[in-house]
C-alpha cells in the first residue's frame, strides 16, 4: 500500500484532549489472547520496575533486547487503553530489533488499592481514567521513565520515543519537554501546543480513513514548517486509526490494517537505524 506525505495547510488542530475520542474502537484493546501469547512465547528477558516519581510510583515494563553491546531506548506510550497486552506486545517486538524499551503504566497507583492498569474492572473504566490523567503528571512520568532508561547499564545514552492514539499525541507532547530525545514517533496523535519548544525530529503515521485525525496532519505540517522544525508525516491510504493494533489483531477485517502496520513498522525500524 502506497503511503503519501500531506504538505498542504488547513486550519485548526485537534487538541489533545479529544484524542480520548479518537482512540475508541469497537474492538476491545485489553486482554486479548493473541497479544498475551506473543509474550508469553518471547526469549527476550521481560521485567517489572517501579520508578520513583515525585511522591508516587510508577511501575513500568521493560525489554532487553539479545545484544552484546549497549543499546539505545525507547519509552513507548501506550494507547487510552491503558497498559495492555498489545503495548507490552509492542515493547517486545521493538525490543526483538535491538532495542531496550521502557513502557510506563500511566495508570500506576490511580485504580483500585493503587494498582495500574490491571486493576481497572473493565475498558471503558481505563478509558475514563487515561482521559482525566493530568497532562504535567503524565509528563513528569515519562520524564522518569526516560531518566530511569537512560541510567541503565545497557543503555547506550540514546533515546527515543514512541507513542500510540492517546499516546501518540503524548509523544509529540514529550518533545515539547524532553530535549535529549533523538527522535519522536507519533502514530495517529495530534499536535502539541508548544511546538516551538521541540527540538528532535518528529517521524508521524496516520491512517487514511481517520479524518477526524489526519485532516489536521496538514496543518500540523504548516505550523512546524513555520516554527523551523523537523516534522515527517506519512498516511497510510485504506487504514483506520489504530492500525498498528488492528493490523496484527485476528479479528481485523480490513486488510489496509494490516499493510499499513507492515509498512509503518518497517518504517519505524528503518528511521530508528538510520538515526542509531
Amino acid at each position: 500500500m502506497k503511503t503519501r506525505l500531506l504538505q498542504r495547510s488547513i486550519l485548526g488542530a485537534l487538541p489533545l484532549a479529544l484524542c480520548a475520542f479518537y482512540c475508541l474502537t469497537p474492538t476491545p484493546a485489553r486482554a486479548q489472547q493473541w497479544a498475551k501469547q506473543i509474550l508469553d512465547k518471547s526469549p527476550r528477558h521481560q521485567q517489572w520496575v517501579k520508578i520513583p516519581e515525585g511522591k508516587r510510583t510508577l511501575d513500568a515494563f521493560i525489554v532487553y533486547p539479545e545484544v552484546s553491546e549497549k543499546a539505545p531506548v525507547i519509552v513507548l506510550i501506550h494507547e487510552i487503553f491503558g497498559l495492555s497486552d498489545w503495548a507490552r506486545s509492542m515493547a517486545d517486538d521493538l525490543a526483538a530489533h535491538g532495542y531496550i524499551v521502557i513502557a510506563p503504566d500511566l495508570l500506576s497507583g490511580t485504580g483500585a488499592n493503587g494498582g495500574g492498569s490491571d486493576s481497572y474492572p473493565d475498558q471503558d473504566a481505563r478509558v475514563k481514567a487515561v482521559s482525566m490523567l493530568d497532562p504535567n503528571q503524565v509528563m513528569a512520568d515519562l520524564n522518569a521513565a526516560a531518566d530511569y532508561g537512560k541510567k541503565l547499564p545497557a543503555a547506550n545514552g540514546k533515546l527515543y520515543v514512541v507513542g500510540f492514539c492517546w499516546g501518540g499525541g503524548k509523544s509529540f507532547q514529550f518533545a515539547t519537554v524532553r530535549h535529549d530525545l533523538t527522535a519522536a514517533f507519533v502514530f495517529y496523535g495530534p499536535q502539541p501546543q508548544n511546538i516551538a519548544a521541540i527540538t528532535a525530529p518528529v517521524y508521524g503515521f496516520y491512517a487514511g480513513n481517520d479524518a477526524r485525525i489526519t485532516s489536521t496532519v496538514p496543518a500540523t505540517t504548516a505550523a512546524m514548517q513555520a516554527a523551523g522544525k523537523k516534522y515527517y508525516p506519512v498516511v497510510y491510504k485504506g487504514a483506520g486509526h489504530g492500525f498498528m493494533r488492528a493490523g496484527e489483531d485476528p479479528s481485523n477485517t480490513n486488510p489496509d490494517n494490516v499493510s499499513a502496520r507492515k509498512e509503518g513498522m518497517a518504517r519505524l525500524l528503518a528511521v530508528l537505524k538510520k538515526l542509531s
